[in-house]
């Protein structure tokens, strides 16, 4: 495999991309990339992929970096790679996956990954996908992968030295997976009472007292604007929960949520590098997917 592989990755996956070469033992591949007075832009391949097993990385968190993975894959197409695999840490829209009737809203989850599956790609991975809809977003002829983080996750909480703790899902949609997790880290478990009433508001009723004495650690795939998991950990508290911890997949962490974190009631915030751009700090203790990722694609490219 090593030998006749090339990997390359976005610009804003780039670091996570290096981390994944070094555990594949495979040289990272950086793609040259010019930006003319006119706003285009110039990528091209350093060297040739032609007859060579290409691996992209690339996270579709925004516009640019969505148009830039199918850019990459139709260059690989152009310049007859053997094969285009390409790894989705973040795939954005992954909440619009469905459309209401009679609205005539775009879900754009289903739609964009089509734009993806369309410039053909061999192989596509996503991880801790929202919804599993947008696998089915091709014509049969794409192979996909849904990865899940649940070791990773394990190995985060058990890592952060923090004890008696409850597994709490901020809604009955993620409970399946928070009650996952919590039977491989045996620990209890519960979910919050969430409604949604707009785009991006949420109000949270009550939290069961399974939290009171513990360290209640919310979990859910992607904290975006953190409103909903603020408002569960209020609630945690008022149940007697010892105090909060936070943890998801993707920390989008938009619209001012960071500040919001910083003053609110959650002493600290555990996620993964599939965002572009989190680091650790004082709130955000931040591990990498690469070991993940290297072990799927270790395991597919070999066959």
């Amino acid at each position: 495999m090593k030998e006749n592989t090339i990997l390359v990755a976005s610009t804003a996956s780039t670091e996570l991309a290096m981390k994944l070469a070094e555990r594949l033992w495979l040289p990272f591949t950086e793609m040259v990339r010019k930006r003319f007075a006119d706003g285009e832009v110039y990528h091209a391949f350093p060297e040739a992929v032609s007859g060579r097993d290409l691996i992209i990385v690339a996270s579709t968190h925004d516009d640019q970096s969505h148009q830039e993975l199918i850019d990459l894959i139709s260059g690989g197409r152009y310049w007859n790679a053997a094969s285009i695999n390409v790894v989705i840490p973040f795939l954005g829209y992954s909440t619009m996956e469905r459309s209401k009737p009679n609205s005539w809203e775009i879900p754009k989850g289903i739609t964009r990954t089509r734009q993806i599956f369309r410039a053909r790609p061999n192989f596509v991975a996503f991880l801790d996908l929202h919804s599993e809809a947008v696998l089915h977003a091709h014509a049969g002829d794409i192979r996909t992968r849904h990865l899940w983080s649940d070791q990773l996750v394990v190995e985060a909480i058990r890592a952060s030295g923090i004890s008696e703790y409850a597994l709490v899902s901020p809604d009955y949609g993620y409970s399946k997976r928070v009650a996952r997790l919590a039977s491989l880290l045996d620990c209890p478990h519960t979910a919050a009472d969430k409604d949604r009433y707009d785009t991006d508001r949420t109000i949270v009723s009550q939290v069961s007292s399974v939290v009171r004495g513990r360290t209640a650690i919310i979990c859910d795939d992607m904290i975006r604007t953190g409103g909903s998991i603020i408002q569960t950990a209020n609630r945690c508290l008022e149940a007697g929960a010892r105090q909060v911890v936070a943890h998801a997949t993707h920390l989008v962490m938009a619209g001012g949520a960071e500040e919001r974190f910083r003053q609110g009631p959650i002493r600290r915030v555990i996620g993964s590098d599939s965002y572009p751009g989190r680091v650790s700090d004082e709130l955000f203790e931040v591990y990498s997917v690469a070991p993940l990722l290297a072990e799927m694609l270790e395991e597919y490219l070999e066959r």
